[in-house]
């Protein structure tokens, strides 16, 4: 079967929807596109000295010097990687049929994984790369994370000394008044407190005070520990699934009939420590994606540009022709991991495939974003610059459920499998 033919054969399986934010309004030739978007504009407690054109010229070098360094050595995802094209896409219908997670063989599965005395992190990365059952999510991604340990025996104490860890940086860093800060660290703690009630402002249970407050501590208390980014807009996002996954343990039912009122201190206390810890794991992977002119989402948004070009041709020349840069819709997706673009609802889904991929997660986002983008290929290819401006800034995903979100997954399996182990493919 030839690239067109599977290409063909994923579209006709997936039509999309997505959720409002903001986009650059800027063609390429404007000298203005040299500034992101203020959204994105990075605490003033972050100092640091050099040019964003200079890093983004040197970021484009490095990935055409470096494309073929890049190989994924961490996870064997679903299967064995095939040469076959044909096995392929019979790999990628297996993966969009048997990925519900609450499936009576599948949840057997993992509970045979997790009740061993010593978990085999690689058989649950496996399993969690198609879904995890909601009522094993926060232990499977305590332990995905590395945040938990392996072995079941250490795991009760060494949760409890990284909560109360937790608590005392809570309590030298957060808890003191504002004449103990500097000038910068005020600053950057009233950004966080101005982002936090705007972040996933469409859930209502992310409006209670409690909450809002319980992200806050999180998020100061990350970036007073990693001066070298300090707090960037966007790493509010990437909090509230690890505060949605952990609350569940103590709240039942859907997050519209949610509320912390009731819990005690403690439970509040060792939630928001699983979500600093869990935190702090996940961006130790890509911690150039927050410092200065986050040259880790630059590299990748132009891995993401020249993948699209090779497995779309015709829509890559389009957005060229229009004059539309890929860095003015793709930052965000890259900064906030698909949060803003897709309902709620199905992000922690999303983050189960992103957390099994473990190190190799920042090269597999450019495939997950790449099959993303052209769910859209046909429509896009019918837009000018403005209604491309305007239908990226309002993707049509508010209606989508598991199916559509399973069809990304499979596409973006099945091109990395053919791609990753033929960098060449990619190099310019």
């Amino acid at each position: 079967m030839s690239l067109r033919g599977l290409q063909n054969f994923t579209s006709q399986l997936l039509k999309g929807r997505s959720i409002p934010g903001k986009i650059l309004l800027t063609r390429r030739s404007d000298p203005s596109l040299q500034e992101l978007s203020p959204e994105y504009e990075r605490s003033s407690s972050f100092k640091d000295a050099g040019s964003s054109d200079r890093v983004t010229k040197e970021v484009e070098e490095e990935v055409q010097i470096t494309s073929n360094a890049n190989k994924n050595t961490n996870v064997n995802k679903l299967k064995t990687s095939t040469s076959n094209i044909e096995n392929t896409s019979k790999e990628v219908q297996k993966s969009t049929m048997g990925a519900r997670a609450t499936d009576s063989t599948r949840v057997m599965k993992f509970t045979k994984v997790l009740s061993g005395t010593t978990v085999v992190l690689e058989n649950l990365r496996e399993l969690a790369w198609s879904g995890v059952p909601d009522y094993m999510r926060p232990d499977v991604w305590r332990l995905l994370l590395g945040y938990a340990p392996p072995n079941s025996d250490r795991k009760e104490g060494v949760l409890r000394r990284k909560r109360l860890e937790y608590l005392d940086f809570v309590s030298r860093y957060y808890d003191i008044p504002d004449t103990d800060r500097s000038d910068d660290e005020i600053n950057m703690l009233r950004q966080i407190a101005v982002d936090c009630p705007r972040t996933v402002p469409d859930v209502t249970f992310f409006h209670e005070p409690q909450v809002q407050k319980s992200l806050e501590r999180i998020l100061y208390t990350w970036a007073i520990r990693h001066p070298a980014s300090g707090y960037v807009q966007g790493i509010n996002d990437l909090a509230t699934p690890f505060l949605v996954v952990f609350l569940s343990e103590y709240l039942e039912g859907g997050m519209d009939n949610w509320s912390v009122c009731n819990l005690s201190p403690e439970k509040i206390s060792n939630i928001e420590a699983d979500c600093y810890w869990c935190l702090s794991k996940l961006l130790d992977g890509m911690q150039d994606h927050y410092t200065f002119a986050q040259p880790g989402i630059q590299r990748l948004v132009f891995k993401l540009k020249e993948l699209v070009r090779r497995i779309d041709e015709p829509v890559s020349r389009h957005v060229e022709e229009q004059g539309l840069e890929f860095l003015q819709f793709a930052f965000r997706w890259f900064n906030c991991l698909l949060i803003r673009e897709i309902p709620f609802h199905l992000v922690t889904r999303l983050w189960d495939t992103y957390l099994a991929e473990g190190d190799a997660l920042p090269e597999f986002l450019v495939y997950i974003f790449a099959s993303f983008l052209l769910t859209w290929s046909d429509k896009l290819q019918m837009l000018d610059f403005q209604e491309l401006v305007m239908f990226l800034q309002h993707l049509p995903t508010q209606k989508w459920t598991h199916a559509e979100l399973e069809m990304v997954l499979s596409r973006a399996f099945m091109w990395h499998s053919m791609f990753n182990n033929s960098p060449s493919h990619l190099a310019s």
